[in-house]
C-alpha cells in the first residue's frame, strides 16, 4: 500500500469501497478503543485546518532560506537528488473540512469510548474562524480530562483570554529559536516577537503548564539548545526538544540532520543540574522529562527517531478533512467524513472506530529499509 492511501471501513474486514459505510451488526457496545497489541486509546489529536501561516523548514520548507539550507546539506552527498522544495500549497476546499458540528459529534463518541485527552491542532488552529466556539462546545463534554491546543502563537495574544474563558485548559507553542534571524530562517516568518507576546498572554490568562516545543535540526538551531533551556528556566516553562522527523513537504529529511536524544541530554547536563521526573500518569507519555534542580521549569525530550515510544502509543489523529490516522506516519487513512455525511448512526461510527483502532500499527518504520514517508505533511496531518 502506498503513501496517502485512504480506506473506508467495512465493519467485517476493515475496508469498504466508494466512500460508503457498510454496517452488518454491532460489536460489544461498551468495548473501549483497544488495538490488537493491547494498547487502549486515550488521546485524540483534532486538526481543525490544514492551513498554516508559517513555512517551517521541517514541515513546509517553501522559502529561499530553506532551499539554501537543504542545498548546502545535499551538496555534501554527490549522489543525492536535490528535492523540489517550492510547491504551491494545495489546501482542502472548505466543503471538505469538517464542520464544528461534525467535530463535536466525533469527539463526543470518542470520549464515550474512553478518550480522555483532546488536543486541537492544525495547520495553525487559530486560522480557523470561530475556534473559541468549538473550544466551548468540547469543554462541555463529560469525560474530557484535558483540553489543550498546539499553536505557533502568532495570533494567540489577542485571543488568549477568549480561549481561556471558552474552556481551553492548556496550550503548547512552537518556538524553535530565540534569535530573530534564525527564527525567520526556520519558520519563514518574522514572528518571534508575536510568540514572545503569546507566552506572556498565556501566563496572564492562567494557562498552566505552558509548554514550548522546539524541533532541533543539526546545523541550524542545535547550538541554541542551552539558550532555549535557560529561557525555559527563567520563564518557568515546560520546554520540549523534538527530534527532526520525516514529515516535510519537500521530502528533504535526512537522518544526518537529526540530533539524537542522547546528544541533546548530554549538552543539557553539561550546563544544568537536571532531576529526572517520573511519569505522572502512564507509560504512554511521549517525552522523557527532567526538572531543574530548583524546581523552576522543566525540560523534556521527544525522540521518535532514535528512541521511539510506539510500544505505549495511545494516540489517534483526526485530520481537518475527516480522516482517522492511527499513527503519525501512517500511509493509510480511514475516511470518517464519508461515514458521518453518509448518515451513519452513532453505534455504526463507534463500531467503525473500534475496528480502525484494532488495526493500529505496532510502530512506525523510520530507519527501516521499507519506510515510506507519508504523502501529507505535518500541517495536513495535525500534530
Amino acid at each position: 500500500m502506498g503513501p496517502g492511501r485512504q480506506d473506508n471501513l467495512d465493519p467485517h474486514d476493515g475496508l469498504a469501497s466508494h466512500g460508503t459505510f457498510s454496517y452488518r451488526g454491532r460489536v460489544n457496545a461498551i468495548a473501549p478503543l483497544i488495538d490488537s497489541h493491547g494498547r487502549v486509546m486515550r488521546d485524540l489529536r483534532v486538526s481543525v485546518t490544514d492551513r498554516c501561516n508559517f513555512r517551517c523548514l521541517y514541515c513546509l520548507p517553501e522559502t529561499e532560506e530553506a532551499a539554501r539550507f537543504y542545498r548546502t546539506k545535499f551538496a555534501a552527498a554527490p549522489d543525492a537528488t536535490f528535492p523540489r522544495l517550492y510547491r504551491d500549497p494545495v489546501w482542502k476546499p472548505r466543503a471538505e473540512i469538517l464542520t464544528f458540528d461534525e467535530i463535536e459529534r466525533i469527539v463526543r463518541l470518542a470520549v464515550g469510548l474512553g478518550i480522555e485527552k483532546i488536543r486541537i491542532t492544525g495547520g495553525e488552529p487559530l486560522l480557523r474562524r470561530g475556534l473559541e466556539e468549538l473550544v466551548a462546545r468540547l469543554s462541555r463534554l463529560d469525560g474530557i480530562r484535558d483540553l489543550a491546543m498546539t499553536t505557533n502563537g502568532f495570533h494567540f495574544g489577542s485571543r488568549a483570554e477568549a480561549l481561556r474563558k471558552a474552556g481551553l485548559q492548556r496550550v503548547s507553542f512552537s518556538m524553535d529559536s530565540l534569535d530573530p534571524d534564525n527564527f525567520r530562517r526556520m519558520t519563514g516568518r518574522d514572528g518571534l516577537a508575536e510568540v514572545m507576546a503569546a507566552l506572556d498572554a498565556a501566563r496572564r490568562c492562567g494557562f498552566s503548564p505552558i509548554k514550548v516545543n522546539a524541533v532541533i535540526i543539526r546545523g541550524l538551531n542545535d547550538h541554541e539548545i542551552p539558550a532555549l533551556a535557560r529561557f525555559a528556566h527563567e520563564r518557568r516553562l515546560a520546554l520540549r526538544f523534538i527530534e527532526f522527523m520525516p514529515l516535510d513537504s519537500g521530502h528533504a529529511w535526512q537522518r544526518e540532520l537529526v540530533v539524537p536524544v542522547r546528544e541533546i541530554l548530554s549538552t543539557l547536563q553539561s550546563e544544568f543540574d537536571l532531576v529526572p521526573v517520573p511519569s505522572a500518569h502512564h507509560s504512554s507519555e511521549t517525552a522523557r522529562r527532567w526538572s531543574f534542580a530548583d524546581g523552576e521549569g522543566e525540560i523534556g525530550i521527544i525522540a521518535p527517531v532514535t528512541e521511539p515510544f510506539c510500544g505505549h502509543c495511545n494516540r489517534l489523529r483526526l485530520t481537518a478533512d475527516g480522516k482517522i490516522r492511527t499513527c503519525l506516519f501512517s500511509v493509510v487513512e480511514h475516511d470518517l467524513r464519508s461515514w458521518v455525511r453518509g448518515g451513519a448512526g452513532d453505534g455504526e461510527l463507534e463500531d467503525g472506530l473500534r475496528r480502525v483502532v484494532l488495526g493500529k500499527e505496532l510502530g512506525h518504520r523510520i530507519g527501516q529499509a521499507d519506510f515510506a514517508q507519508p504523502e501529507r505533511t505535518m500541517s495536513c496531518i495535525g500534530g
